[in-house]
């Protein structure tokens, strides 16, 4: 479904004296139907940079992203083809909060959504789809319909994002770090939302974490990226049980091990 490859994101910074800085250096991967493919790494590994060069919202400097076939940077041109790329490739981001604008109802983020997939505006299949897509989520339509974003927990605001993506049944979730600002007993809640579209809808999810312990448990594949570069790849076993990189390994020792006793010094 979805094909990376060799991508390149350089940066330049400075007048005088110009820095290039790699963010993304030679990364190619692909993601089958269906598929949860976590990618796994610090702050400044490259992954958001990647997400955003999927997304078609920040463009490469060398390297291609292919989306069903069609190169999504050289063939997608016109409006229309764009609006229908975001409606199939839609993305879930970290901060929940920011997702929204302030000054209107969390109505909104759904209503733009219907109008996505040509729903008319104040039409009664609105309304009803509305009204499923948060009871999907886990959510009761009268208690969060007309409320304004800093009414809502982080959890429910998350959750209205993953309703928006039920309203859309995009193929492909960019995920990134959808969990990270959401306090610890909401999280698996709303991973649970996650697996629930790609076992109902077949939806494909790229889910960005710095936590392998989490990729491991939700992903079919995992690719760890470290300073722009994916440097192991693989089943979640294989990648586990056989790192390949020191990189790995040094993850691999920082994921909490339940039951191991503390060590007082």
């Amino acid at each position: 479904m979805l094909k990376a490859e060799n991508l390149v994101k350089i940066y330049e910074t400075g007048f005088v004296r110009k820095r290039r800085i790699t963010a993304v250096d030679n990364v190619s991967f692909d993601v089958k139907e269906g598929e949860v493919a976590s990618l796994v790494g610090e702050s400044g590994s490259g992954k958001t940079t990647t997400a955003k060069i999927v997304l078609r919202l920040l463009p490469p400097t060398s390297g291609s992203v292919s989306f069903k076939g069609r190169d999504v940077w050289k063939e997608l041109k016109t409006r229309e083809q764009l609006v229908d790329y975001w409606r199939k490739v839609h993305a879930v981001f970290q901060d929940p909060y920011a997702s929204y604008n302030p000054f209107y109802t969390i109505d909104r983020v759904l209503k733009q959504a219907l109008r996505l997939v040509g729903v008319d505006r104040n039409s009664e299949m609105e309304r009803k789809l509305i009204e499923e897509a948060l009871n999907y989520v886990g959510l009761s339509p009268e208690d969060v319909l007309g409320k304004y974003p800093h009414q809502l927990s982080g959890g429910q605001r998350q959750r209205i994002m993953i309703a928006r993506c039920w309203l859309l049944k995009p193929n492909l979730i960019i995920a990134d770090e959808p969990v990270s600002m959401i306090d610890a007993s909401m999280r698996g809640a709303i991973i649970k939302l996650f697996m629930n579209l790609r076992d109902d809808y077949r939806t494909s999810i790229v889910f960005i974490t710095h936590d392998l312990g989490l990729a491991y448990y939700v992903s079919d594949k995992i690719m760890v990226m470290f300073k722009g570069r994916i440097v192991d790849i693989g089943a979640p076993d294989e990648v586990v049980k056989h790192p390949q990189h020191e990189y790995t390994r040094k993850l691999l020792e920082s994921v909490p091990t339940l039951y191991r006793k503390w060590r007082w010094v």
